[in-house]
């Protein structure tokens, strides 16, 4: 079942369409990656979800058209965006709190203990907001987020400011929170390594369009292990790998390479070159770069 769907999505600042016939789908239990260059709209979109900019044109529709309101102890989206939007001369707790009573949370003294806990900043709970650092404001900005207890958190950047230790911390709660509490989670980031270990599914925007959207299985099947043969005639070396070994894919690189990717395996490939009589000048694995993938995703979309 899907949590988030988007269809037809639209922004114009100035006359200017940031956001441009964007559809979405963020089906319930996902941990959703939302790739993306800088500039490319993903903090507007997220925005718009979370119903804090009015879209131009589109539709967002939520847990399949349930009931939005506030459900027993919470609010149903928690989201960080952008900066957290933080009371600087209150302590950490008592950002929480403020939150916590204007929302209306029951037990709000304990509910702001356990989400500390839960972001790492129970040690910190007496320091003023103005005197964390950057990476630690990005916690409190999560534990803010998750005090209305959401069946959906979105995250823009949330890595940002953080240490290596930091960093690992971050993605590991949010896969508990994934896994144990059932939280589906929408993260943008520009850290790729970061959300190729816990994303389940893609959506890559570029100039306010979603290019696609697909599986972290398919992400890894078209980024997996390939070959890279170049000779002295490739046409006909492609010819002849098809011919032979029609279930491989095949790949023609600019500089006259052949990547061989999907249904294969090396020797099969070395006997087809030299039943063919093909004279061999780079026979060797590769194996694509997830960022070289997702770039270009994007510069498809710019060149389309």
């Amino acid at each position: 079942m899907s949590v988030i769907e988007v269809r037809g999505l639209a922004k114009e600042y100035r006359g200017r369409r940031v956001v441009d016939r964007f559809d979405m789908t963020v089906m319930r239990g996902d941990i959703y990656g939302f790739v993306g260059k800088n500039g490319a709209g993903k903090s507007t979109v997220m925005k718009m979800i979370c119903g804090l900019v009015t879209p131009t044109a589109g539709e967002i529709c939520l847990f399949g058209d349930e009931e939005r309101a506030a459900v027993p102890g919470g609010l149903r989206v928690g989201s960080l965006i952008e900066e957290p939007g933080l009371l600087p001369n209150l302590s950490v707790f008592d950002n929480l709190m403020a939150k916590a009573l204007a929302i209306g949370i029951v037990d709000a003294r304990e509910r702001c203990h356990e989400v500390l806990r839960l972001a790492g900043l129970d040690h910190a709970e007496d320091r003023k907001a103005k005197r964390l650092s950057l990476g630690m404001k990005q916690r409190l900005g999560l534990a803010l987020a998750l005090l209305g207890n959401p069946d959906v958190l979105l995250l823009d950047e949330p890595f940002n400011g953080l240490d290596p230790e930091g960093t690992r911390a971050m993605r590991n709660l949010l896969v508990r929170l994934n896994e144990v509490f059932g939280v589906t989670v929408v993260v943008s980031s520009h850290v790729l390594d970061q959300l190729d270990r816990m994303v389940t599914r893609y959506g890559v925007i570029a100039e306010g369009a979603m290019v696609r959207e697909m599986t972290a299985d398919q992400v890894q099947a078209e980024c997996g292990e390939s070959l890279r043969v170049r000779t002295t005639d490739p046409s006909r070396t492609l010819a002849q790998l098809q011919e032979t070994l029609p279930a491989a894919t095949y790949r023609a690189e600019p500089d006259q390479a052949i990547i061989v990717s999907g249904a294969y395996d090396a020797e099969s490939v070395a006997q087809a070159l030299k039943a063919a009589g093909q004279v061999v000048l780079e026979f060797s694995p590769h194996r694509r770069d997830l960022e070289e993938y997702f770039v270009e995703l994007m510069e498809g979309r710019r060149h389309a």
